[in-house]
């Protein structure tokens, strides 16, 4: 009997020294990429931004850039996610150090370029950092199940990134023009953080992957959306076709910087936090309730009234538009609601995020623009269904913004 007992303590032993061999050899893998990803972006860096900026100034930027976007690519994989999981085993000291890391890493380089982060709005940032970790860190016991504290602390932590100018953002480099901000990229390691390590909300799909599949979704939303953008926007003015005298190479950098920065700095922000989280969050709490009716309709009764309020409230015709898209779009979800090839919830959130995404771009001023942007909602949306990864949703976004560039288009208000 003993021999047995033996045996069997031995085998357990041996299977967990296995378990952890190969959860090490995950996570140096994952952290290999990681470098991998972060040497290219670097390398992408000084080719394009070299000749805009001093020597001194990119090389001062340089340490910061390396670190924050070696944990930009490395923050949301699986790998690294479940071993920040285990080691700070609901202890709220270690939840903290990660925002501690970040918030020392930005105050240090606005001190080094010699600005003071206790004066201003820089000095709300300790709350902007520290409020979603400690409201996730209190509500652990409850990270199965997605309830409204969940969309309170969402609505809250997003608001002041929108609303209040956080200065100096800290670009890199400093005094420059470079792909992003300190505070952009801070605000996105956190809510990944946030939501994803401590939260528990799975699927946020925050981290890069070469996938043809994904990539084939991506380029076929891109050209869907912006074929139909194109059709209406041409039929009412909004779009005009300026082209471009040459293709040259100053033409090509110009595309390739704008593509780069746009999914750095606008892309992946809003895909993150607009796909990876509400939207994520809602199809899940959709799914949790069985009853996506009831969620369809309260869109459907919440957003339209809105919707026409935002265009009535804008200069220039087609007042409508908002409202119509809105319409349509809450058309199209419950038709796939009712084939029922997917989740029940998954389409209802779509529409509802997108067309929340469109609203919020109120501050353009123009209503044929803020209808776009719902359209423009959907198909990142429906390329998170598919990939479930934001790194897709940010490229289709990118392509979006970029392709009045790219084919010498002119918007009009």
């Amino acid at each position: 009997m003993s021999i047995i007992i033996h045996e069997n303590a031995r085998d357990y032993l041996n299977n967990q020294i296995l378990k952890k061999m190969k959860t090490n050899n995950g996570l140096t893998g994952a952290i290999t990429e990681s470098a991998g990803w972060t040497a290219f972006l670097t390398f992408l860096f000084f080719l394009l931004k070299w000749n805009d900026n001093p020597a001194p100034d990119m090389l001062l930027a340089l340490p910061f850039f390396v670190i924050l976007y070696f944990l930009f690519f490395s923050i949301g994989k699986e790998q690294v996610v479940g071993r920040m999981k285990a080691w700070i085993n609901s202890d709220v000291k270690k939840s903290v150090i990660f925002p501690v890391v970040l918030l020392v890493l930005y105050f240090g380089y606005v001190l080094i370029n010699g600005q003071n982060p206790f004066k201003g709005t820089l000095a709300l940032l300790p709350y902007l950092i520290f409020f979603p970790v400690l409201v996730f860190s209190a509500q652990r016991k409850n990270a199965g199940k997605i309830g409204w504290l969940d969309f309170a602390t969402f609505v809250i932590f997003l608001l002041p990134t929108t609303l209040v100018d956080f200065s100096p953002k800290g670009n890199l480099p400093f005094n420059g023009s470079g792909f992003d901000s300190v505070f952009r990229i801070v605000i996105m390691l956190i809510a990944v953080y946030a939501f994803g390590t401590l939260r528990g909300l799975e699927e946020i799909g925050f981290y890069p992957s070469l996938s043809w599949s994904h990539f084939k979704y991506s380029i076929l939303s891109w050209l869907a959306f912006y074929s139909l953008v194109m059709v209406i926007g041409y039929s009412v003015g909004f779009i005009q076709i300026v082209g471009h005298d040459s293709v040259n190479r100053e033409l090509v950098t110009k595309i390739v910087l704008a593509l780069v920065v746009t999914f750095l700095h606008t892309a992946m922000f809003e895909e993150i936090f607009f796909r990876g989280i509400l939207q994520n969050m809602l199809a899940k709490r959709i799914g949790q309730s069985g009853n996506w009716t009831a969620f369809w309709y309260g869109g459907v009764a919440i957003l339209i009234p809105l919707a026409l309020l935002v265009g009535y409230t804008l200069k220039g015709g087609m007042q409508w538009f908002p409202a119509l898209i809105t319409a349509l779009l809450f058309a199209a979800a419950r038709s796939v609601e009712k084939m029922k090839i997917s989740q029940a919830g998954v389409y209802t959130s779509l529409a509802i995020t997108s067309v929340v995404f469109g609203l919020v771009h109120y501050h353009s001023g123009s209503i044929v623009y803020i209808g776009f942007a719902c359209m423009a909602g959907w198909a990142y949306g429906y390329t998170y269904i598919k990939t479930r990864n934001v790194f897709y949703c940010a490229l289709v976004h990118t392509l979006v913004n970029v392709s009045a560039l790219m084919f010498g288009l002119e918007l009009m208000k």
